[in-house]
């Protein structure tokens, strides 16, 4: 006797409700020129609360950009995607997901104006860094996309992460010189001019 198996899947929608936003939307957008690049900016969330920073979003763009009415993320990043988001006044915005967008990227669309894509800064970020990518977003004409910057960034922090190290050794070594092997050099060993020395 064959058994049939079914399985259902619950979709849990809540009623949307308007948060207090955490502060002020932290944007670089790129200058208005002919130059058209990959991205129109970055935006440095706060955390990956869609309903709760969305808002402060589409209210900072209300002047340059006109009325936001949807949005697109990946769903990679946002633990929660409401389907609408409450925004100012009676302002509804739409949101959407697909898993083919860039996960480090927004999609913003306006009735007025057009579309939008800006890098989202992980909210985890150091101000330095967050600092870096949002001015390497905003490059009139940049070809580059998300992943190379972000992984441009990595390398940095990297790299200031290895001389931080390597600063620290020398100080807890007492700012000591070091020979290729490791050895202490002493002035006392080292050859004298006339003595060796060429």
């Amino acid at each position: 006797m064959a058994t049939t198996l079914t399985t259902t899947t619950t979709v849990y929608r809540a009623e949307p409700q308007v948060r207090e936003p955490l502060g002020p939307a932290r944007l670089c957008l790129t200058p208005q020129t002919a130059l058209a690049g990959r991205l129109d900016g970055a935006w440095w969330p706060r955390s990956r609360d869609l309903a709760t920073e969305l808002p402060a979003l589409v209210a900072a763009l209300a002047e340059p950009w006109g009325r936001i009415t949807r949005v697109t993320v990946n769903p990679t990043r946002w633990p929660v995607i409401p389907r609408t988001i409450p925004v100012t006044g009676r302002q509804t915005l739409h949101v959407g997901w697909f898993t083919e967008q860039d996960p480090d990227t927004l999609i913003l669309l306006s009735y007025t104006v057009g579309r939008w894509d800006l890098l989202v800064v992980p909210p985890e970020s150091e101000p330095a860094a967050a600092a870096r990518l949002m001015a390497a977003a905003a490059i009139p004409g940049s070809v580059l996309g998300p992943r190379v910057l972000l992984a441009n960034e990595a390398a940095i922090g990297r790299g200031m992460r290895d001389a931080q190290r390597q600063e620290a050794g020398w100080e807890s070594e007492g700012g000591a010189c070091m020979s290729p092997v490791g050895m202490r050099l002493d002035r006392r060993t080292l050859p004298l001019p006339g003595n060796g020395w060429r």
